[in-house]
C-alpha cells in the first residue's frame, strides 16, 4: 500500500509508524498529490490542511483539522492530528466514512470514533478545558505549572500535566480551539493568563 503524507517531519514519522510495511512518501504541498495518483490514501498533516485546496484523485483523503468543520462539498475525513494524538491507537474521526477509508484505517491499526463534525472532536475539548483551568489556577497564584503538573498526573493517573499538555500540543492551538468554541459557548472562554501567553 502506498501513502503520500503532507507533513513535518516528526508528524511524517508518527504516521509512518502505524505501519511500516506501507510505502511512505513525504511531499511539501498538496499540489504535489497528483504527482503520485496512484496512491492509495493521502493524509494532510498541516494545521491549515482545512483551508488548503486539495486535487480531487478520488481516493480517501484525511485531513489535520481539530477546530473547523469540513466545509461543504469538501470529501474528506477529518482526524486529530494534534502532537501526543496522531499515534494513538483510537482516531476520533468527521466525515462520510466510506469503506476505502476504513480499509486504510485498519491498515494503518487504527480504531475508530466517528464524531460529529463539529469543532474539537470530543478529546481535544475535553483537554483544552483541563489545560484552561490549569491556566487560571496559576493565573490566581494558586500554584506552579510544575506543582500543577505533577498533581494531576499523580491524582488522576494522566500521562502528562496540563501544562505539558499545552506544550506538546501548542499552547497557539489550545488558545485557538477555546476560542472557536467560546463564540457558541462562555464556558470555553480562554484564561487571562493563557490568552496572554498564546501568540495568535
Amino acid at each position: 500500500m502506498k501513502i503520500v503524507v503532507l507533513a513535518d517531519d516528526d508528524a511524517f514519522e508518527t504516521i509512518r509508524l502505524t505501519n511500516t510495511q506501507a510505502i511512505w512518501i513525504q511531499v511539501a504541498d498538496a499540489n504535489s498529490f497528483t504527482q503520485h495518483d496512484e496512491a492509495d490514501a493521502f493524509f494532510d498533516l498541516t494545521y491549515h490542511a482545512i483551508t488548503t485546496q486539495h486535487p480531487v484523485l478520488n481516493k480517501p483523503l484525511f485531513i489535520n483539522s481539530v477546530i473547523y468543520s469540513l466545509p461543504a462539498g469538501k470529501k474528506a475525513i477529518r482526524i486529530n492530528g494534534w502532537k501526543g494524538f496522531l499515534e494513538n491507537n483510537l482516531w476520533e474521526v468527521s466525515g462520510d466514512i466510506s469503506t476505502a477509508d476504513q480499509s486504510i484505517l485498519s491498515y494503518l491499526n487504527k480504531k475508530i470514533i466517528v464524531c460529529n463534525d463539529e469543532p474539537g472532536f470530543v478529546s481535544p475539548r475535553i483537554i483544552a478545558m483541563i489545560i484552561n483551568e490549569a491556566y487560571y489556577a496559576k493565573g490566581e497564584g494558586v500554584s506552579t505549572e510544575e506543582e500543577i503538573d505533577i498533581a494531576m498526573k499523580l491524582g488522576t493517573n494522566y500521562p502528562y500535566g496540563p501544562f505539558e499538555w499545552a506544550h506538546k500540543i501548542g499552547v497557539d492551538h489550545v488558545y485557538n480551539l477555546l476560542k472557536k468554541l467560546s463564540l457558541s459557548d462562555s464556558r470555553y472562554q480562554p484564561s487571562p493568563l493563557l490568552t496572554k501567553t498564546a501568540t495568535t
